[in-house]
């Protein structure tokens, strides 16, 4: 597989990021080391279109950029056109912005642990989330405000924006499952996806996705994390019922080197799931932007939007058993 890196002159943001004292919001400017219009040269206007913005920001620690240069993220967001336009789904670049931000927001702890709870096992992941939606942090919801610019669109668009750590939280517990523990892991991408937020995030930034680490060898990090946010569904595959992280071969949405986006209900339903986010528009003939229709109730995983295309499945009781889910 080979990535096309288009560069040019970089240009970077020439923003101050505080103002009398106070956070002010970056002033993005195009960064013309990428030429999105090469990199978009595969889009036909009548396919099924997802839009993309990318942040990386220029005043980045010199270690990290070293580690997370920008021509990795433009390789991983190429991979992923690859891995979604075999489920008939094209990726559009939008831009790749960048600007000088308060470095306060490098690294963010994403989520809101006092509004978390452990599973009870009753009733499967996806209606737990329902019944307690994932709240952000009052640093993400800060960041994710300044961060993000306002358009008319940002409900309807993807935004990958690269920081240097996004660390999120969830419950373990010991073997007899009365005893849990508040874990705090940092992620190489996180994607905010519906199925657990809800309506949680404001519209204008649930389109955002975290990227802090790049995946040089496979380049799947930004495929993995859009198939959350595109397809809305957690770590599942074929038969394998979602859980909080699952290493296996096969499917984009476990942990390994796959890139199978399946149909039908012996694949979970994945790619017309797909096919129903309201992230994706076509252009008709006349120029037209027809989008998918929005969520009906928030988009939690059972969401009326996606009709029959979902899954039934059992929870994990915890009944002298360490809890998988």
């Amino acid at each position: 597989m080979k990535h096309r890196i288009v560069t040019t002159v970089l240009l970077l943001g020439l923003s101050a990021y505080v103002v009398g004292g106070e956070p002010s919001r970056p002033s993005w400017q195009v960064n013309r080391a990428v030429d999105s219009t090469t990199v978009n040269a595969d889009i036909r206007p009548g396919d099924p279109t997802v839009d993309v913005g990318i942040y990386y920001p220029s005043n980045l620690d010199e270690s990290y950029k070293e580690a997370v240069p920008l021509q990795g993220v433009i390789a991983e967001f190429q991979r992923a056109k690859e891995v979604f336009s075999t489920a008939g789904v094209q990726l559009n670049l939008l831009w790749v912005k960048s600007a000088e931000v308060d470095p306060k927001h490098f690294s963010i702890v994403a989520s809101n642990t006092n509004n978390e709870i452990p599973s009870d096992g009753y009733a499967n992941m996806y209606i737990e989330a329902s019944r307690n939606p994932g709240a952000l942090s009052e640093a993400a919801l800060e960041a994710f405000d300044a961060l993000i610019e306002e358009d008319e669109r940002n409900a309807r668009t993807v935004y990958i924006m690269v920081l240097q750590g996004v660390y999120t939280s969830y419950f373990d517990t010991d073997d007899n499952g009365r005893n849990w523990t508040p874990r705090l892991v940092r992620t190489g991408g996180l994607s905010f996806p519906s199925y657990i937020h809800g309506g949680n995030i404001p519209d204008r930034i649930r389109g955002v996705i975290t990227l802090t680490r790049q995946d040089s060898e496979n380049y799947r990090i930004i495929a993995h994390e859009l198939g959350h946010k595109l397809m809305n569904v957690s770590h599942e595959y074929m038969e394998q019922s979602p859980q909080h992280e699952i290493v296996g071969e096969g499917g984009l949405m476990l942990y390994g080197a796959g890139t199978d986006i399946p149909s039908g209900k012996e694949g979970r339903w994945h790619k017309e799931r797909l096919h129903l986010s309201p992230y994706i528009y076509r252009i008709s003939e006349s120029g037209q932007r027809i989008t998918n229709p929005d969520y009906v109730e928030q988009g939690f995983y059972y969401d009326s939007l996606y009709g029959d295309k979902v899954v039934h499945f059992e929870g994990i009781r915890l009944e002298g058993e360490k809890a998988k889910d």
